[in-house]
């Protein structure tokens, strides 16, 4: 049995959702809710002791790290649907390599302009006292919320976040040049894994980032027109400037 604790809007949850889909595997799904500061809640905690979503339990046994989980996933059940990890060493490590990559640039970057643009009020109208409280329980990135502080993150780091992004989509620019993919002629883990970033651009109304990229345009429309991608990105799972929490208010219970 599949159980995934995640979070509609959560670009790493939504990793871990495209690669369900692409492999083909039944799960039951369970919906944090972070107005509720769910993922932080005691039980959750014994689950994940990060406090960050999303986290697998595999016939009871959790997994966390959304990309730790997608390469599980692909290790578990190689027969189910899409294989997303290439079966030489070589090919394997260029995958790993765009992971790695993955998680330091893009992952770390867009979380500049999603908290401005869509928690910064919300974070705003809790007192001093709620907001110490809600760092004080977070086990990671406490950093990340006092540089965020009542002002949102400066323009400074605003514009080393751009910087990076525009960087990676630079990098599936090169990278699809020839290939459909990004290390490849298959689809992988690596696609999967930048694909939410790209996502959350899209949403947040940056496409100008790639707009003259078109290599990046096109490998994006691709990943768009695959199955998995309505399965993983469900109304619930866009974010709206114009209305920034709404989607994780009717989060909770089980979703699929």
């Amino acid at each position: 049995m599949i159980e995934l604790y995640h979070a509609h809007i959560s670009t790493c949850s939504q990793k871990v959702r495209l690669c369900l889909a692409e492999k083909e595997l039944h799960w039951v799904g369970h919906a944090l809710d972070f107005s509720k500061a769910e993922q932080l809640a005691p039980d959750y905690l014994k689950l994940n002791p990060n406090g960050v979503v999303p986290t697998l339990v595999h016939d009871g046994k959790p997994v966390i790290d959304s990309s730790v989980i997608c390469e599980y996933l692909d290790e578990v059940a190689p027969g189910s649907g899409t294989h997303l990890m290439p079966s030489d060493p070589l090919g394997k490590a260029k995958v790993r390599a765009w992971l790695r990559y993955i998680e330091e640039v893009p992952t770390a970057a867009i979380r500049i302009p999603s908290f401005n643009r869509l928690f910064l009020k919300q974070w705003q109208s809790l007192d001093d006292t709620m907001r110490t409280a809600y760092v004080g329980a977070t086990p990671l990135r406490k950093d990340h919320y006092r540089q965020f502080g009542t002002a949102g993150f400066s323009n400074d780091k605003v514009t080393a976040s751009m910087e990076r992004l525009r960087q990676t989509m630079e990098r599936i620019e090169a990278a699809t040049v020839r290939p459909p993919w990004l290390a490849g002629d298959d689809l992988s883990l690596a696609d999967i894994c930048v694909l939410p970033t790209v996502v959350r651009m899209s949403d947040l109304g940056l496409e100008d980032v790639w707009v003259d990229l078109k290599h990046a345009q096109g490998w994006y429309a691709r990943m768009q027109a695959r199955p998995s991608f309505a399965k993983a990105f469900y109304p619930e799972a866009h974010v709206s400037v114009a209305s920034p929490v709404s989607t994780e208010r009717r989060a909770g219970g089980a979703s699929k």
